[in-house]
């Protein structure tokens, strides 16, 4: 015979249903990584379990796109940075006492769910390092890879490029802060294999499917790519390790490419609505300004009907000159990997309004680090080859070079081109705040494209829309006819 089930649980099973739960779940979230690391094929199963174990423990949602780099993800949720540094860094183990009897409880003083949430970011470096595909790799991958392996670095509690031979750069843009380890010493002698070799033969190989390279090598094969906007990125993330031949192939497909956007830009320029015409200027006494039917309506009093002659002793000419004052354009770009669009069309944008009269322009790009591009201004070529493409964002420190350049807020127009996903927003609104209230016309630009697409942090959004200056974002015309409104 058996005993009916009463439904009533043994205090044993109680308590243990809750740490199988959490076992579970970190379980389901390695296993997932296994399967992507030997299969790239999404197992629906693993993917939708994980992505609700992620949801309920409070992570994004993009932990688990294999797309998302990690700088993406701590650019967006800044939060995270101090949690991926010395994630991986094993916690000193008390000195154990030989005398003393096991203690059967130790186990259940485990943080089991911290180790669920440390099993989602762990499995979120780990994935990004080592699945690297196959196929030819573009600059663009390349130095989002190492920006990751970075990361997985600092996890391990080292400083990036450390593990990979002792180079100080694993990547551009590690985290707003520290270098990893938070103050411990890391102990990676007993990781099997050595972590470091295996690092940098992953990235050697990367580099070897870079085919890119191979063809700038051959002045033929060059010849034959066609300049594009994607080509463009590659060409400036990579800019640093060509070399001879290479980069001249390379600096003339760039030099192809803005000319041919150049001439786009500036015939829309050319288009746009110019200034109010300027009365006080007596107009131009040439043929060209010459404005016939008024002439003849003001002389009509001298028509001799007998001789059916008209004698003119008056002309009249057209005004053409345009009502124009001093105004200073400052324009800021930033220049991380989701900016490259709008940094190329920026950079030519300005060349060409440097290039009006009585317009004094100036050029700041930035992410971690400002750059004062003004000197280049005029020649978006040597502006681009400048640049540094990818990296962290933090407008603060471009606020800092563009502010002294504000000596008349009224004749001052500042335009700020990013995606606004900042590491100090508030600091940077306040400041942009600030200098709108001090009568600076200001134009922030979501994003400043061909095709017209863009992404805005909707937190700077909405304030900037409550500020009376909306994000201007969408097709580069927008911004060409605001700015030529205002400079003109």
């Amino acid at each position: 015979m058996t005993e009916p089930e009463t439904g009533v649980q043994h205090p044993a099973e109680t308590e243990a249903a809750p740490h199988d739960n959490h076992d579970n779940r970190r379980q389901v979230l390695y296993w997932r990584l296994l399967a992507r690391l030997f299969d790239p094929e999404e197992q629906a199963a693993l993917e939708s379990a994980s992505l609700a174990v992620v949801e309920d423990i409070g992570l994004p949602p993009a932990l688990l796109d294999p797309g998302a780099s990690v700088d993406s993800i701590v650019q967006r949720h800044p939060e995270l940075a101090a949690e991926f540094d010395g994630l991986m860094v094993p916690e000193p183990e008390p000195a154990a006492d030989p005398t003393a009897d096991p203690d059967p409880d130790a186990d259940d003083t485990r943080d089991r769910p911290a180790e669920v949430r440390r099993a989602a970011l762990v499995s979120k470096v780990l994935l990004n390092v080592f699945a690297t595909g196959t196929g030819a790799v573009s600059a663009g991958q390349l130095a989002r890879w190492q920006s990751d392996a970075g990361w997985l670095e600092r996890a391990l509690g080292c400083s990036p490029g450390d593990l990979r031979g002792g180079r100080a750069g694993g990547g551009r843009g590690v985290g707003p802060t520290g270098s990893g380890g938070n103050g411990r010493t890391p102990d990676l002698s007993r990781l099997i294999p050595q972590i470091g070799p295996e690092l940098g033969a992953l990235e050697g190989d990367l580099v070897k499917r870079m085919h890119l390279r191979e063809v700038l090598a051959d002045p033929a094969l060059a010849a034959r790519l066609t300049p594009s906007m994607s080509l463009i990125e590659q060409l400036l993330r990579d800019k640093n390790n060509l070399s001879g031949v290479a980069l001249a192939n390379a600096k003339a497909l760039i030099r192809r490419f803005v000319d041919e956007v150049a001439e786009v830009l500036r015939t829309q320029v050319e288009k746009t609505t110019a200034g109010a015409l300027d009365r006080s200027v007596p107009p131009k006494r040439v043929f060209r300004n010459l404005d016939l039917d008024r002439t003849i309506w003001k002389n009509l009093t001298n028509y001799s009907p007998e001789e059916e002659r008209l004698y003119v002793d008056r002309l009249y000419y057209r005004h053409t000159a345009r009502r124009t004052t001093p105004q200073r354009l400052v324009v800021v770009v930033d220049q991380s990997g989701s900016m490259v669009d709008s940094m190329v069309n920026c950079t030519i944008l300005a060349s060409i309004f440097a290039g009006l009269p009585k317009v004094d322009v100036h050029l700041i790009a930035y992410d971690t680090q400002a750059l004062d591009l003004t000197p280049w201004v005029h020649d978006p070529f040597e502006t681009l080859l400048r640049t540094n493409l990818g990296g962290g964002t933090d407008g603060t420190v471009a606020m800092a070079l563009a502010q002294p350049k504000i000596a008349e807020p009224r004749n001052t127009v500042v335009v700020w081109i990013s995606d606004f996903y900042e590491w100090r927003g508030e600091a940077l609104y306040d400041s942009m705040a600030a200098l709108h209230r001090s009568g600076v016309k200001f134009i922030p630009v979501g994003s400043v494209t061909s095709s017209g697409r863009g992404s805005v942090n909707p937190w700077f959004r909405e304030r900037f829309k409550d500020l009376g200056t909306p994000v201007l974002s969408g097709h580069i015309r927008k911004l060409v006819h605001e700015l030529k409104t205002f400079l003109t």
